[in-house]
């Protein structure tokens, strides 16, 4: 059978989209934007704890003191792990997102359970929409709305729809027949038999609905990170591609103390806003034995009352706090506050140029904010201008399918690393392993695999392209895709055990200086020449930034330099990448001008 090309007319629609619709997508993203940017300032202005303080209240009026208690408890365990700022972010996006899907869908669900052929419409479209999976809407979301929370927000709302509209015909279609005909036989109007009968009654399938959207929503925050998103779901994707139990725990926990609150939160708001709902919370109530204290709960008008004079207070410590700037040398603040946005992805040498960055431009008076991405996004949202800079390009080699793609919309702001080198290795301890031509005939030792990093990975298209094709490998070892953590961890985890391990790495490494590896020879020249580490800024980034320009242009470091700040940076920890680099900086005098001069 004959191929059917849909992935490239799919490319040509969304090509076409760009160049014709772009206005419409603009539009989109400034309201969505605006909507999502409203609400994270509300619920980060406060406090930590006064915000979850405010939250608890909310929890005491629809639940009671004990839910109220553990609300607290779960929020305030949050900021004990620092993520509150991330949770914040979460929250917001899933908030706006479960609001406009409701806003569509309610009416769509009332629409299919008046109309028998909308229903049979909408269900094959429904199916689509749940069933794709997630990943595939970021990536015309990022091509439409380029990084940040938009792409997120799209796919949030996208995949967490059909519950909404479906559990709303549901309830709709279940109201029992007769009390509509009753309904019609006094007179009453489809109008109000749609708001006065068939709605209270099946208010609580649709709201066991809205708790489906904003727990399907809840689900997309890790994959939403992948587009740039920020909040838990960021921690949570740094901490599996670094494989970091600790981290991902912890922010593993925070999205669950998130998930159950709403679940709680929302269940218990049907049952207050349904009169069914009503009616068996207060036969539940009359048969309960539990203190009286513990089950109280407060009216509306003093739960408002609570919330208002805890937002006051929200609202009158951030005003204190406000005005606060970090001081900058005299003469040194060239930035004056200008915004720097710094793109990388989680390799080692581009964490360390990242945050080494990040402290050279802070002591210039500029606000440099720096984001995780992987390759594919980050070069996108160079080439849309929604990023400033990164300065870990591998060329011309790795990174040559972005390179061509974007380069007419890039600027090459020159190589401040090379030659580098690209190889397969394995523990010393593998004496008669020395070249790629001794792994022939072997693959029974290496489980038939050769560890690799993320597929996107130039490295892993050459590998497989040419190096197992060169040396008759290609279909004796299977490259596993990892992540460059999962495949470091797999290295060393081999090691402890002094089992036989076949990975893929590359010169610069923190790796060489850590564990006892052998580099694989290359007698054929499979791997080519060795690439150069570039700084890759926006088009007109020079324009923008001439000084900083200047100075990347101008950016060298030396093996030796770079392997002690990545080893400075390994030793600082997860989570404190910025301060080990800063620390590295400040130990090495005349450093900092020498990047960043200062003329008079």
């Amino acid at each position: 059978m004959p191929r059917i090309n849909l992935g490239s007319w799919a490319k040509s629609a969304v090509d076409w989209l760009q160049s014709h619709l772009s206005w419409l997508f603009d539009a989109i993203s400034t309201v969505l934007t605006g909507m999502y940017d409203g609400v994270h300032a509300v619920l980060s202005a406060p406090d930590a704890l006064l915000m979850a303080g405010i939250l608890a209240v909310v929890a005491w009026w629809l639940r009671g003191l004990a839910a109220a208690v553990l609300a607290f408890a779960g929020l305030a365990l949050i900021d004990s792990f620092r993520l509150w700022d991330q949770a914040t972010s979460t929250l917001s996006l899933i908030l706006v997102a479960s609001v406009i899907t409701l806003v569509l869908a309610v009416p769509l669900g009332i629409w299919a359970a008046r109309d028998r052929r909308v229903s049979k419409a909408l269900r094959p479209v429904l199916d689509v929409m749940q069933t794709m999976p997630a990943f595939v809407y970021l990536i015309p979301g990022v091509m439409f709305f380029s990084i940040g929370p938009m792409p997120g927000l799209i796919a949030t709302i996208v995949f967490s729809m059909p519950p909404g509209v479906r559990m709303t015909e549901l309830g709709i279609r279940q109201v029992d027949g007769e009390l509509v005909e009753a309904a019609r036989a006094f007179g009453t109007t489809p109008r109000d038999t749609l708001l006065r009968v068939q709605l209270p009654l099946a208010l609580p399938t649709i709201m066991a609905g809205v708790n489906q959207v904003i727990m399907l929503a809840l689900s997309m925050v890790v994959i939403a990170s992948m587009a740039g998103a920020g909040g838990l779901g960021e921690a949570v994707y740094s901490a599996v591609t670094q494989v970091d139990i600790g981290a991902g725990v912890e922010s593993g926990l925070a999205v669950v103390v998130l998930a159950m609150y709403l679940d709680r939160m929302t269940g218990a708001l049907g049952t207050r806003v349904s009169p069914l709902g009503r009616r068996g919370a207060a036969k539940a109530a009359s048969a309960d034995r539990t203190p009286a204290f513990l089950r109280y709960r407060p009216g509306t008008a003093v739960a408002t009352v609570g919330v208002v004079v805890l937002a006051l207070v929200a609202g009158g410590m951030h005003l204190v706090r406000g005005g606060d700037r970090e001081s900058v040398a005299a003469g040194k603040d060239i930035g004056r506050g200008k915004t720097v946005r710094i793109g990388y992805f989680p390799w080692d040498e581009a964490v360390a140029s990242t945050y080494l960055w990040q402290n050279v431009l802070e002591a210039r008076g500029y606000k440099p904010q720096v984001k995780q991405l992987d390759p594919g996004p980050l070069y996108t949202a160079l080439a849309q201008g929604q990023m400033d800079v990164q300065f870990d390009s591998w060329l011309p080699t790795t990174h040559k399918q972005y390179w061509d793609r974007y380069g007419d919309k890039l600027s090459d702001l020159g190589t401040w690393y090379g030659p580098t080198s690209l190889e397969l290795t394995v523990p010393s301890y593998m004496k008669d392993v020395n070249s790629l031509e001794d792994l022939k005939g072997r693959s029974g030792e290496f489980g038939g695999k050769i560890v690799g990093i993320e597929a996107s990975a130039g490295m892993m298209g050459k590998l497989n392209g040419n190096v197992l094709k060169d040396y008759g490998l290609d279909g004796e070892y299977k490259v596993v895709s990892s992540s460059t953590s999962t495949m470091l961890a797999e290295l060393d985890r081999a090691l402890k055990k002094k089992e036989p391990i076949v990975t893929t790495l590359w010169s610069p490494h923190w790796a060489y200086g850590t564990y006892d590896l052998k580099k694989l020879k290359d007698p054929k020249g499979a791997w080519g020449k060795g690439e150069e580490l570039h700084s890759i800024g926006k088009k007109d980034f020079a324009k923008e930034f001439p000084r900083v320009a200047e100075w990347v242009k101008g950016f060298k470091m030396s093996e030796k330099d770079l392997a002690s700040l990545e080893a400075e940076i390994q030793k600082g920890g997860k989570g404190h990448e910025k301060e080990s680099a800063g620390r590295w900086l400040n130990a090495r005098p005349g450093l900092l001008d020498k990047m960043a001069p200062v003329t008079s």
